[in-house]
């Protein structure tokens, strides 16, 4: 295989040869090995981040559980699922550019968990733009137990910020 694909995990590696078709590169470049490379790097920006801002990785979240988490999906994109209030959830999507065949970006104000969600599973969505994301990588709530549904929001909206502007400045200097 390549470089960088052979350090993706197996199950992950069937994603990327699919994504790799959706990429633009120049000719003459491996897309596969570009992607994965790109994906390799996301996958240590999402994991330091989640770190530094002070949450940590679980491998579900039961769609009932009042708590906000942040995902990577297999694709690279991030999921931001906000705290559960008054019977409903903010969420945000992003793609975060290096594909051609989805938005880039989607948002809703009231959506719910139409399922648990759980890594290596696909989130759905009950309400808003998002019905539902490719398999799910990482899974990341806050650590500590007794924040509030806005600081969590907050904690999550920074956290993704982050990582988003880092994901980009990743596609920048991989894919260009």
């Amino acid at each position: 295989m390549g470089e960088y694909l052979d350090q993706i995990p197996s199950n992950i590696q069937q994603h990327i040869k699919g994504l790799a078709q959706s990429v633009k590169t120049e000719e003459g470049e491996d897309a596969v090995e570009k992607v994965a490379q790109c994906w390799l790097e996301k996958k240590a920006v999402f994991e330091d981040k989640i770190s530094e801002m002070g949450m940590e990785e679980i491998d579900s979240l039961n769609k009932e559980d009042e708590k906000g988490a942040i995902a990577l999906t297999y694709s690279g994109s991030l999921v931001n699922i906000g705290p559960l209030v008054d019977g409903a959830r903010t969420v945000k999507y992003s793609s975060i550019g290096m594909r051609t065949d989805i938005p880039e970006s989607a948002e809703s104000d009231s959506s719910n968990l139409a399922s648990d969600v759980q890594v290596d599973g696909i989130i759905q969505f009950e309400g808003g733009p998002v019905k539902s994301t490719s398999q799910i990588f990482k899974i990341a709530v806050c650590k500590d137990e007794e924040m509030s549904p806005e600081e969590q929001q907050q904690t999550i909206i920074e956290t993704a910020t982050i990582i988003e502007e880092e994901f980009v400045e990743v596609n920048k200097t991989i894919m260009e």
